[in-house]
């Protein structure tokens, strides 16, 4: 395996998101290591050189993937690793091995949603709880669909870090003709918005379902956005105001909101539409055989939001319906209510 500015890259995680990184990696002649956490996959992957349930149209070249299901094999022959485990499972697997394998890698975050345990971003529950250093890590944030990248449409990447030799070396591992990179030191905002997508993403797939149409649902993530703003204006000027103020008006702000509450590709919105037309969280969930991050972030965002005392409502309302058996179409009525 030929080493990268980055060393030996790792990816941890095999759903959807994390096959695409793989096939942007891999099309970029960057051979990695795949922590797998089935064996099966793992044995499918080797044999047939593609991921048998996610983007399986995408196949690898066999001496550009080592898969495995041995965490602490992959840990440990890795120099960076690239973190594509939904959030809801994260924290159980960051634990499952010594914390120092963790401490001595550049962690770059493929994570789009808060750990539900901690009620925090990966970055500060890494720093929090392991002493990690900061100036190795490096978020991806969009607007960048797996499905897109799967057929080499033209996708767009942001990378957010503190370190700007770091980032500025994650972005150009994984530019290509498919994919466009650029690189900011906003960590804490570009997270957070991703995060706050995926709840309205959830809100306009119920407004769809509910039959509100596109007048409606262009007002509705216009507001959405007006709340993302507010939320990391206020977050940025009470807990980072000596950093450099990024700005929220790109494509890894309002345009991954707006793909995210559009797409069709969209798990969040998705899974809205179902709940929007009667489906439990629990069935949507069976039904989709995937994860919507927008369901454990409106949990989440509810605790952060009161901590820093900055109000979502948008954001809480979607969350009184998926964790507290509110009747969309009576909230909807209260958001209408609330859009200008």
């Amino acid at each position: 395996m030929g080493k990268t500015s980055l060393g030996q890259i790792g990816i941890v995680g095999n759903g959807s998101w994390g096959t695409a990184l793989a096939k942007i990696l891999t099309d970029n002649h960057n051979a990695i290591h795949w922590w797998v956490r089935n064996p099966e996959s793992v044995a499918f992957l080797k044999k047939r050189n593609h991921n048998p349930h996610y983007l399986t149209s995408v196949s690898f070249l066999p001496e550009t993937i080592h898969p495995s299901d041995d965490l602490e094999y992959v840990l440990n022959n890795c120099d960076t690793i690239i973190f594509a485990v939904p959030s809801a499972y994260a924290q159980r697997v960051i634990e499952s091995v010594d914390k120092s394998l963790w401490n001595n890698k550049k962690i770059i975050s493929a994570i789009k949603g808060i750990l539900p345990d901690a009620n925090l971003l990966l970055n500060d529950f890494l720093t929090e709880k392991l002493g990690y250093d900061l100036n190795n890590y490096a978020a991806i944030t969009g607007p960048c669909h797996a499905e897109e990248v799967a057929f080499e449409r033209l996708s767009y990447l942001t990378f957010s870090g503190i370190n700007d030799d770091f980032a500025t070396a994650v972005s150009k591992v994984f530019n290509n003709d498919y994919i466009n990179t650029t690189h900011n030191h906003d960590i804490w905002g570009a997270q957070f918005a991703a995060v706050l997508k995926n709840i309205y993403a959830i809100g306009a797939g119920i407004a769809h379902s509910l039959d509100y149409g596109d007048n409606f649902l262009s007002v509705y993530i216009t507001n959405c956005y007006r709340e993302m703003y507010h939320f990391l204006d206020a977050h940025f000027e009470k807990v980072h105001p000596s950093n450099e103020r990024p700005d929220f008006h790109t494509s890894a702000y309002l345009g991954d909101l707006l793909v995210t509450c559009y797409s069709l590709h969209s798990r969040n919105r998705t899974f809205g539409n179902m709940i929007g037309k009667g489906y439990s969280v629990k069935a949507a969930t069976l039904e989709m055989n995937m994860v919507a991050e927008g369901y454990y972030a409106a949990r989440g965002m509810q605790a952060i939001s009161k901590t820093f005392s900055i109000d979502i409502p948008i954001a809480t309302f979607v969350y009184k319906i998926l964790w507290e058996n509110m009747n969309p179409s009576d909230v909807f009525l209260k958001i209408e209510k609330l859009l200008s």
